[in-house]
């Protein structure tokens, strides 16, 4: 019996191989992306671009200044920004293992503001951290973003630096808001400073605009109801010479992830070697356990400028040891901020997600992420 002739392989497979070849030719997509690496793995963190923001027809007009300390840039528009005191100048730090939420909070910054084209934002990175990617990175989601990054060298807090209850709160860039006088231009007078785990649902010229007093170096708002002594060690309050130091003033407790700084005061008044004043003490005694605040409630509780608390709805990430969930505190809501150990997008990414991480989670600008094999 003869055997039939052979048949032509089927079409569709053929076409289905050739469309996947080339896909696998075509250029990738451009995005944002930032690289962390693990012990196992290096993980890149995929963003895509936010919506551009526009001024509200009231704004103020920005009058761009020239100063001699600012080094021109991308842009002569932009290096004579950076010194407008129009505008609203936003100090945070930037690092790879938080760029997730600093791209959040720049978002709801840019969102909630009548007059986001006003905004200039002060990054402050570790010398030793990739610049140009984090340079990229920010650029690429918000390309229309004015913002500088200054490199912050570790070795001037490294050795200042005690072990604290957690070891997050023991990186030098912790430490940073200590240094925004010296690292920030002469020309930036008033700055808000905001941690990387928050976000604002209120305009951010209104927490700019809180009026510092005659004497006042920063605003932040207080919490008199917390127990101020348990953020020092019994050896300080068992030292008279330094259990004075709060004598003349009613010292309450402070979160410092947000604070509007006047740094000409800042400047004059030599406070960051006033704060590493004490930290040199804490290396010799120990007198507090909790890293980078400490120092600052030294220095400053008491004396700063009122502001109201809808302003930091912090402790949503819980403590420093299990993160667990919390709720609000009463009252209305400008900034929800994540403080603690618990973090909105490790919690959303561990797909065990706190209540109020749906809040944060709006603002998440992360693509799907993928790993590579190291």
């Amino acid at each position: 019996m003869p055997m039939p002739p052979p048949q032509p392989p089927p079409l569709l497979p053929l076409l289905l191989l050739l469309f996947a070849f080339l896909i696998l030719l075509l250029p990738a997509p451009s995005v944002s992306a930032t690289t962390t690496s693990t012990s196992n793995a290096t993980t890149t963190q995929q963003f895509r671009e936010a919506p551009q923001f526009y001024n509200s027809p009231d704004c103020p007009s920005i009058t761009p200044l020239h100063h001699d300390d600012v080094d021109p840039d991308e842009s002569d528009h932009d290096h004579m920004m950076i010194c407008s005191y129009q505008a609203v100048h936003v100090a945070m730090t930037l690092d790879t293992a938080y760029i997730r939420g600093s791209m959040a909070a720049i978002l709801s910054v840019l969102q909630h503001s009548s007059c986001p084209q006003n905004a200039v934002f002060h990054f402050v990175a570790s010398a030793t951290a990739n610049a140009s990617l984090l340079h990229d990175t920010i650029s690429s989601s918000f390309p229309y973003l004015k913002f500088r990054i200054y490199p912050f060298d570790d070795s001037h807090v490294s050795g200042l630096i005690s072990i604290s209850i957690r070891s997050a709160l023991d990186c030098p860039l912790n430490y940073a808001r200590s240094y925004l006088a010296d690292l920030l231009p002469l020309c930036v007078r008033r700055v808000v400073y905001l941690d990387s785990d928050l976000i604002l649902v209120d305009d951010i010229a209104k927490l700019a605009a809180t009026p510092l007093g005659p004497s006042s170096v920063l605003a932040a708002p207080e919490y008199c109801n917390a127990n101020f002594t348990a953020y020092f060690t019994p050896a300080f309050w068992s030292n008279p010479s330094l259990s004075l130091t709060f004598a003349d003033r009613k010292a309450c407790y402070f979160n410092t992830g947000v604070m509007v700084i006047d740094l000409d005061r800042w400047r004059g008044g030599e406070y960051t070697t006033k704060i590493e004043e004490w930290m040199e003490l804490q290396k010799r005694m120990r007198i507090y356990e909790l890293g980078s605040l400490p120092p600052f409630l030294l220095v400053f509780a008491g004396n700063i400028a009122p502001v109201e608390h809808r302003w930091n709805q912090h402790g949503l990430g819980g403590d420093n040891f299990r993160g667990l969930c919390r709720d609000l505190h009463p009252g209305s809501v400008s900034l929800l901020h994540w403080s603690g150990k618990g973090k909105p997008w490790a919690r959303l990414e561990a797909n065990r997600p706190c209540p109020l991480d749906a809040l944060w989670a709006p603002y998440d600008l992360l693509e799907t992420p993928f790993v590579l094999d190291s």
